[in-house]
Formats: C-alpha cells, sequence, structure tokens
C-alpha cells in the first residue's frame, strides 16, 4: 500500500472511531442485513431494486426542490409516459436525477475499480441537458464556476475543486478495506462542498452514495433508498448537516457522517417497505 493510500486509511478509519461513530456505523450494518433476509427478496430483488430507484430519484429531486409525484417518476422511469418536448425546470432536473439513480443500476463495480469512469458517467447522465456537451463528464476548468449549494458557502476554485475530487477517486478505490457507510458519506460530501462540476453536484452525489453502498456490499441486494434518509428530516436538515461537514471539525463532519448512517437505516426501513409491497402485490 502507498504512503497516500496508507495516511487515507488512518484518516478514514480515525473517522469511523469518532464517539458514537461505532455504534452508527453498526446500525447502519444491521439494518442493511435485516433489509437482505426480507422474504421478498429471496426472489423478487429486480423488482424491489427498480421501486428502491424510482423513490430514490423522487427523494433526490426533492432535495433539489424538483418535486414531481412518486407515481410520476414511476412511469417515467419505466418508460410508460415520456418527457415533454419543452421541459419545465422541474422536469429538467428531474429528467437528470431519473437518469443518474437509473445509471447506478449499470455501475456495478465500476465505482469502486474505476471511480473517475463512474463520476464521468453519472454527471452526464445528470447534467445533459442542463449545461453544454462540452462540460459533461468532466470537473470544471480554471475560471469555471458552481452556483448551486449557495447556502453553504461558495464553492471553492476549480483548482481546489479538481483536487479534491482526485481524493474522492482515492477514497473510492480504497473503499473495499474502509468502513462503507463512512466512505460514501464522505464522497458524498466532498462532491456536494467541492462542488467539483458547474452544475447536477447534488444529484451526483446522491448517486454515487447510492453506488458504493451497494457495490462496498451494505446493501447488495440495491433495495435500501438512501436518499429517502436524507430527506428524512427535510431539505434543512440534509444542509444542515453538509454546512456542519464544511467547518471541517471533529464535531462538524462527525455530524453529518452521524446524519449519513442514520439515513442508511431510514433507507433500508424504506427498503423494508419496498419489499412488503412488493410480497403483498401492491406495487404499482
Amino acid at each position: 500500500m502507498s504512503t497516500n493510500a496508507t495516511q487515507l486509511s488512518a484518516s478514514v478509519n480515525a473517522l469511523a472511531t469518532l464517539p458514537g461513530m461505532p455504534e452508527k456505523i453498526d446500525a447502519a450494518r444491521e439494518a442493511c442485513t435485516k433489509l437482505r433476509w426480507h422474504n421478498a427478496l429471496r426472489r423478487r430483488i429486480p423488482e424491489a431494486a427498480a421501486e428502491s430507484r424510482v423513490r430514490g430519484a423522487w427523494a433526490s429531486g426533492e432535495l433539489d426542490g424538483a418535486r414531481l409525484s412518486v407515481d410520476i417518476v414511476r412511469d417515467l422511469m419505466r418508460g410508460a409516459v415520456t418527457w415533454h418536448d419543452e421541459p419545465d425546470p422541474v422536469e429538467q432536473v428531474m429528467r437528470g436525477v431519473v437518469a443518474a439513480t437509473a445509471e447506478t443500476e449499470r455501475l456495478g463495480s465500476v465505482v469502486l475499480t474505476a471511480p473517475m469512469q463512474a463520476l464521468a458517467r453519472l454527471h452526464t447522465a445528470a447534467a445533459a441537458g442542463l449545461v453544454p456537451d462540452s462540460e459533461l463528464g468532466r470537473p470544471r476548468l480554471d475560471g469555471e464556476d458552481s452556483r448551486e449549494f449557495i447556502e453553504i458557502g461558495d464553492a471553492p476554485p476549480a483548482a481546489e475543486a479538481r483536487e479534491r475530487l482526485q481524493r474522492v477517486v482515492e477514497l473510492l478505490a480504497s473503499a473495499k478495506t474502509l468502513p462503507i457507510p463512512i466512505v460514501a458519506a464522505l464522497a458524498h460530501a466532498e462532491i456536494v462542498t467541492a462542488r467539483p462540476f458547474t452544475r447536477g453536484n447534488g444529484v451526483v452525489a446522491r448517486a454515487i452514495e447510492r453506488a458504493v453502498i451497494q457495490a462496498g456490499g451494505l446493501d447488495p441486494t440495491g433495495v435500501a433508498v438512501p436518499e429517502a434518509g436524507h430527506g428524512t428530516g427535510g431539505g434543512p436538515a440534509y444542509l444542515g448537516g453538509l454546512t456542519a461537514y464544511t467547518r471541517g471539525d471533529a464535531a462538524g463532519v462527525g455530524l453529518w457522517l452521524t446524519h449519513c448512517c442514520d439515513a442508511i437505516v431510514a433507507g433500508a426501513a424504506e427498503g423494508e417497505a419496498i419489499a412488503d409491497a412488493v410480497l403483498a402485490g401492491r406495487l404499482t
């Protein structure tokens, strides 16, 4: 293991030992293990996972202020209805949310073996139609800015954002030896706070978290809905956790990590509700 990789591993493992964090990590693992053994997931994982992506896309859109009913999102994702030829701003954002969330199904292990490729694919899906094609799938160039998440402060300069994105790539490449709830939370927060892309940062962050949770083996079924977990306390709680993370101190980072572990627990509970509905034949 290289010196950088060793330092990265030590830093992540140190965060996992912050006060109360081992218990939060264990709770996230236990919730996902309980979900994995649900009766519906013995034979009907694809059906349940598809509904998880529907609810995940809906919740991710809500966090970005794009509100459509979950029934409409479901119909859009299964092709029962089509997007308008001239979408309004909500549809423009939701088209990217739906595409990025759907792309997580196809990423598989790529998110951990070729993280930059995974990030490029997710950003291309999330931001298509929102930015010029020349900005898709790549981090900001010098002079390019992002005006997203201004509630937590201005985006750092492009050079710093690219450097932080590279550290996310290194983190994901080392994920198999690290606590997955912490890896997923850090990747999510770094993408949102660094804002390496001109647009679509939040959508990419939540999609990469979903992909890491599945590929890292925490929720191998892909039925948990972490995006819904982030929305449990509403947008202010989500932004509050991210704002705390930007402080960079142990208390602030710990608050965000706690939020994310709680989101996984809530997301697993949502996954159980999906599995119950699959068993009862109540998905529409």
